[in-house]
């Protein structure tokens, strides 16, 4: 049975969940889980859990992100990105220090309100759900980290937008004519914590700035240990005969744990849940092996004493 973590350079227009469904088929497996939601419109890094694997999303929640975006200057929508209902435009005309003044005051800790087209839940309800009902509800700031938020590229600032504005395409150039633009696109590296709403982000610095702004495209390049130049295309995982060699190991998200491997009479124990003792090892968490070299759980030792945190062996 397949077990491992698959990287997926997701496609736009589909959901997380579609590309588990999708690879449910494939592999012939119902224990399929994903890493972290990506929006639809975003493309870029989503961990795909597979087989017992499955068993270490929870480990992988904490993860920081790193993502390409746009922000698109001078448009406000209901949905914080151009997939939404334009609720305001308003001419752009800001200059670099401007701009590089305002990402300066949003990276750090921030709070940071949810938006309401997002899958939190408010009294049992997905906030998204009461958005299309057209309601508003109270929502609590959450406190994120933004460990970087840069401009990419020597000419940060800004290609007036000549399309309608209701696309992710890069901006072409016009000659600078000295007047403000209506919409500007400016393109972003951000990495950030967990629970970061990047298109919120888009939204507040377009709100600081003073000309509004949303998301007009992401691309997630980094989740975690993971990165872009890992990933698959579902195009290339549906057409490998093998699909299986593209799973890495389940260990591969603990590697920044040290390995301890165990004598037959200790994985004997470990596999039927007991504690082993008498280990001479360092307090702390360790990805534990079997004298054969396979990956049994996630242990910890305290006082030399093995307990497993999460097994991964197959029963």
């Amino acid at each position: 049975m397949p077990n491992g973590i698959l990287i997926i350079d997701k496609p736009a227009g589909w959901t997380s969940q579609d590309v588990v469904s999708k690879l449910r088929g494939v592999f012939h497996e119902k224990r399929v889980g994903h890493g972290g939601t990506l929006d639809p419109m975003a493309t870029g890094v989503l961990p795909i859990f597979i087989g017992r694997a499955t068993r270490a999303v929870p480990f992988f929640e904490h993860a920081d992100k790193v993502y390409e975006a746009v922000l698109r200057l001078g448009l406000v929508t209901d949905t914080q990105d151009i997939t939404g209902r334009t609720l305001e435009e308003r001419p752009v005309d800001i200059t670099p220090e401007q701009l590089e003044a305002v990402l300066a005051s949003f990276r750090g800790e921030i709070r940071q309100i949810p938006p309401m087209y997002s899958a939190i839940k408010v009294n049992g309800q997905k906030l998204y759900q009461l958005a299309r009902k057209g309601r508003e509800v109270e929502r609590e700031a959450r406190t994120v980290t933004i460990y970087e938020l840069t401009p990419v590229g020597s000419d940060p600032l800004i290609a007036p937008v000549i399309s309608d504005g209701n696309d992710a395409a890069a901006p072409q150039r016009q000659e600078a004519s000295g007047d403000a633009s209506l919409r500007a696109d400016v393109r972003l590296r951000v990495h950030c914590s967990k629970g970061t709403y990047v298109r919120t982000l888009c939204h507040d610095v377009g709100a600081a700035l003073g000309c509004g702004g949303c998301m007009a495209a992401l691309r997630r390049t980094r989740a975690g240990r993971y990165s872009i130049e890992q990933a698959h295309t579902l195009d290339e995982i549906l057409a490998a005969p093998e699909p299986e060699r593209l799973l890495l190991p389940v260990d591969s998200l603990f590697s920044d744990r040290p390995a301890l491997t165990v004598n037959a009479a200790a994985e004997r124990k470990l596999r039927n849940g007991a504690v082993v003792g008498t280990l001479n090892a360092l307090d702390g968490e360790y990805r534990v092996y079997g004298p054969r070299g396979d990956f049994l759980l996630l242990g910890e030792i305290q006082t030399g004493e093995l307990r497993t945190v999460r097994s991964f062996f197959e029963l």
